[in-house]
Formats: structure tokens, C-alpha cells, sequence
């Protein structure tokens, strides 16, 4: 059977900065409540007329060269988004289509923070079955359109930035031990509703009503402390899942990468579990929460900065909305 590596990674990150002090301007919040909070200080947002198919095109670029591959070289794409260009069709069949690449399969994933590790475990899934030989997965987010500037939608607009990220998951052909070791996958959809976007809904007729645009429906809701109790149970679990499974401990693992959703939820998990923050890498700092593009845009940056070595054992974990919650080990 095949085993899958990551042949490459790239992000894009839009250039507009957007300040916390920039969004006290518009709602009641601060610099100081949002730091303390969620640890960010400043998010990036896209300008009009950019989406995930521009970000996308960017990150793959990069990632491309990182690994030597042309863009023929790929033969399936993953994208994981909860924010796609457009209602339907999915948003990498527009990547696709800009790209330059057509038909390759190109699939949309609607699994939000844990987007991008659903989208590895499928991808590691085709390279062992032999079906492709090089994905390009990806995560991406546009949140900056879709949240309210308002104090009413406060404790949701101050944690979201927009960016996209990406891995080239191809064929190891050495037997040394290196490539993704194991992925684990879970949901709780009796908890769909404590973080959500209720409209527009095709149950609704029509599917956005005044009354909807009135009270704000279309903008995310968050039962922030359930979301945060939860985050940190499962982090847990599904981080213990992952070593278990591959029979390693802490400190055999050189760096965990969490999902970006709040400084604070990682810091509790690391208390928990005895995970040194020296053996983390984060940049929430930087750029908010951007979901499905979170992991992917850690990764490639804790690459770049050389934070990543050959040969070092990476734990990628992450929990969303659905609930959903993932882990995926891989030996550098």
C-alpha cells in the first residue's frame, strides 16, 4: 500500500491589516477586552472582488514551487471552505478552472475549522488506495464579507480573519518512516446549532426574508462558552487518539499545531495535557480565526521559519463547528 507526504505548502494572506483598535471604531470592544479574550490583535481582510478562487490560486502557486510540480502534475483537488465564491458550484471547480487543470476531480469540503484535516485524511485515503498521486488540498476562508460590524455581532466579528493555505500530498517512495501516520475524524451534530449561520436556509421560503436581514441571521451565532468547554475536552481526546495510536508520547512530538480559534483554548489544553507552549506554533496573533485555512497557514509558516525539521514528528489538531473535531500525525 502507498503512504502519503506532503510534497509541498503554501498560504496567501490578503494585504489590508484590520487593527483591533480599527474595529473599536465601529463597535463597543477594545484593544485590550479582545487581546485578553482570544489573544489576537490584528486580522486580514480581503477587498472587493477578491474570494477563495484568487487566494486559493496564490497559495497554490506557492506551494507548487516549494515542491517542484507544475500545476499538470495534479490530479485531484481538495478544497475545504465554509465560505465558497458562490452558492454552487463549489469553489474549486473555479480554482479548477483557473488553474488551468481541467478534468481532474475537484471537491468542495464543508467541514469549517476541521475542514483541512478531513481533507488530508481523504487525501491520504486516494494516495494509498493508488486512485491519484498528487492532491492539492486546501483550506480557505473569506469571513470579512459575512460578519457584522455592529456591537450586536461583536463576540463573533472580532475572532475571524480571511486567508487561504494549502499542502501537496503525494507518494512517498522511501521507506524511512516519514509521511502522514494517521488521521482521526469525528462529529457531534446534536451541537450543530451552538455555532451556526441559520440563513439563508432552503427550509425558509424564500430562502432570506426581511425578517432574516432584520435580526441578523445571516451572520454567525456562537454559544461561546460551550464552544470553549468543548474545544478543550476534545482537543484533548482527539490529541491523546493520535499518539495512542501510533503508541508515541508529548515528548516524542517536536511541534502541535492547533486550529487558530483562541489563544486562550490552546494555552488550557496545553495546561492540561503538559504540552510545553514552546512545543506550539501560533499566529492567531496575526491573523484571527480563518477556519479551514488555519492549520494549513500554520503550517506553511512554521515551514517557512524553519520551526519544522526533517525528520520531526508534527500533531495537527482542530474542533468547529458541526461540532467536528480531527487529528492527524505526521513524521516530517
Amino acid at each position: 500500500m502507498n503512504k502519503s507526504i506532503i510534497l509541498g505548502l503554501g498560504h496567501y494572506i490578503p494585504p489590508k491589516v484590520v487593527t483591533n483598535h480599527d474595529l473599536a471604531k465601529l463597535m463597543d470592544t477594545s484593544d485590550e477586552w479582545i487581546r485578553q479574550r482570544t489573544g489576537i490583535v490584528e486580522r486580514h481582510y480581503v477587498e472587493n472582488g477578491v474570494g477563495n478562487t484568487e487566494m486559493s490560486y496564490e497559495a497554490t502557486h506557492m506551494a507548487l514551487k516549494e515542491a517542484g510540480l507544475r500545476i499538470q502534475d495534479i490530479d485531484c483537488i481538495i478544497l475545504a471552505t465554509l465560505s465558497p465564491d458562490y452558492t454552487f458550484p463549489g469553489t474549486a471547480c473555479f480554482l479548477q478552472e483557473k488553474l488551468g487543470v481541467p478534468g481532474i476531480p475537484a471537491i468542495d469540503l464543508r467541514q469549517q475549522c476541521t475542514g483541512f484535516i478531513y481533507g488530508l485524511s481523504i487525501a491520504d485515503q486516494f494516495i494509498k488506495s493508488g486512485m491519484y498521486q498528487k492532491i492539492l488540498v486546501i483550506g480557505t476562508e473569506v469571513h470579512s464579507t459575512g460578519l457584522e460590524f455592529a456591537t450586536r455581532g461583536r463576540d463573533v466579528t472580532v475572532l475571524f480573519g480571511d486567508g487561504a493555505a494549502c499542502a501537496i500530498v503525494g507518494v512517498s517512495k522511501k521507506e524511512d518512516g516519514k509521511g502522514i501516520l494517521s488521521t482521526h475524524l469525528h462529529a457531534d451534530g446534536r451541537y450543530a446549532r451552538e455555532l451556526w449561520t441559520e440563513a439563508p436556509s432552503c427550509k425558509s421560503h424564500p430562502r432570506m426574508t426581511q425578517k432574516h436581514l432584520d435580526e441578523g441571521s445571516w451572520y454567525p451565532k456562537m454559544n461561546g462558552r460551550a464552544v470553549f468547554v468543548s474545544a478543550v475536552k476534545k482537543f484533548e481526546e482527539v490529541i491523546q487518539e493520535a499518539l495512542e495510536k501510533n503508541e508515541v508520547k508529548i515528548s516524542d512530538v517536536s511541534l502541535f499545531i492547533f486550529h487558530q480559534a483562541n489563544l486562550r483554548i490552546v494555552q488550557a489544553v496545553c495546561e492540561k495535557m503538559g504540552i510545553p507552549l514552546e512545543k506550539t506554533f501560533n499566529n492567531i496573533q496575526k491573523y484571527g480565526n480563518t477556519t479551514a485555512a488555519s492549520i494549513p497557514l500554520a503550517l506553511s509558516e512554521a515551514w517557512q521559519e524553519g520551526k519544522i525539521k526533517k525528520g520531526d514528528l508534527v500533531c495537527l489538531s482542530a474542533f468547529g463547528s458541526g461540532f467536528t473535531w480531527a487529528s492527524a500525525l505526521i513524521r516530517w
